[in-house]
């Protein structure tokens, strides 16, 4: 059985940029567990590089998603998660993924676009890089992808206000 998400460690920001300044701004919090509503909040972004979220879940496992021109990329950093959290869940039937059973739950393993950000400067080598770091939490892995992308200031500062 899924659970939605209910502690002070969530949060869901979204990132733009237009001529060349990163901003990173606080979503609402009930977008933390809802897919759909994120994909909407993105298609209200104007940005130069398409409109990015990037969801925590407890710290237990993240969300990016990129809206570009229409399409939507999606991340997960943990499939396993769908067994447990809804947002997962979504995820991976979004992906056209089965979720895991029982038996597949010790490997941790990320799901969907792994070249999400290559335009960006991050490749796929260096994001699997990160999440494959099987002792950091799902907020170090988005704080170390959005310093590897230039707005690392601008997160932290959007995530303090999130989680306070």
């Amino acid at each position: 059985m899924a659970v939605r998400v209910e502690d002070d460690t969530s949060f869901a920001v979204v990132v733009s940029r237009e001529e060349g300044a990163w901003e990173v701004g606080v979503l609402p919090e009930r977008l933390v567990d809802d897919l759909d509503g994120l994909i909407a909040a993105l298609r209200q972004q104007a940005s130069d590089i398409g409109s990015i979220a990037f969801v925590d879940v407890a710290d237990e496992f993240f969300v990016a998603l990129r809206l570009r021109g229409g399409e939507v990329r999606i991340l997960l950093s943990d499939v396993t998660a769908a067994v447990a959290w809804d947002l997962a869940r979504e995820v991976v039937e979004r992906l056209d993924l089965d979720v895991p059973g029982e038996d597949d739950l010790d490997d941790v393993w990320p799901a969907g676009d792994l070249s999400i950000f290559a335009d960006l400067g991050l490749d796929e080598m260096e994001l699997g890089a990160v999440l494959a770091d099987g002792e950091a939490y799902a907020d170090e892995m988005l704080t170390a992808i959005a310093e590897r992308l230039g707005f690392g200031d601008a997160f932290q500062r959007a995530v303090d206000a999130a989680i306070g």
